[in-house]
């Protein structure tokens, strides 16, 4: 029988409805999908775009999963959204979301996914992207530029991005509080 190729997704996640237990809910979700490797630190972002929302809650798993990046973004992630209430605003694309899962990085590949680009070009420039996903392998070379996250993250400051660490939340694969 052959094995299954397992893959590695870097997911990033965003809250700004309940999102102490909307970030946790997803994760227990996601871990129903493979194996959680690896959870950055939880940081309160402002938003972006529409501004006039709560904080953001954002953070990033490392998911192992022998699930295709097309059954990631096209089954997967929409159960896990629309299971947390999730709704689309058509009109305001950056409006209030009990939980957003992107795909940022799959394994080393350079794809388009449901319209969806990977790696996530907001890596290079958003501060709440490259410094979570740096820590959960800032080795990892980014397939594009050749850069470590770490090499990405570095200039990318939480300071000036109004980024404030939540060491209060936790993420885990566990039962959502």
């Amino acid at each position: 029988m052959a094995e299954r190729r397992m893959n590695r997704a870097f997911l990033a996640l965003g809250s700004n409805i309940d999102p102490r237990r909307n970030l946790s809910a997803a994760c227990a979700e996601l871990a129903r999908n493979g194996v959680i490797l690896a959870s950055s630190r939880v940081w309160q972002t402002v938003p972006m775009g529409f501004r006039e929302q709560p904080a953001f809650l954002n953070a990033a798993v490392l998911l192992e999963t022998p699930a295709s990046a097309r059954a990631l973004r096209c089954d997967v992630i929409p159960v896990i959204e629309s299971g947390l209430q999730r709704v689309r605003d058509p009109d305001n694309r950056n409006g209030p979301r009990t939980i957003d899962i992107d795909i940022a990085l799959f394994n080393r590949d350079v794809i388009c996914v449901d319209g969806c680009r990977i790696p996530d070009p907001d890596i290079l420039t958003r501060p709440y992207l490259a410094l979570t996903l740096a820590e959960l392998d800032a080795g990892y070379v980014h397939p594009e530029t050749g850069a470590t996250l770490a090499e990405i993250a570095s200039p990318l400051s939480a300071e000036s991005a109004q980024m404030r660490l939540c060491p209060d939340v936790v993420l885990s694969a566990g039962t959502p509080r």
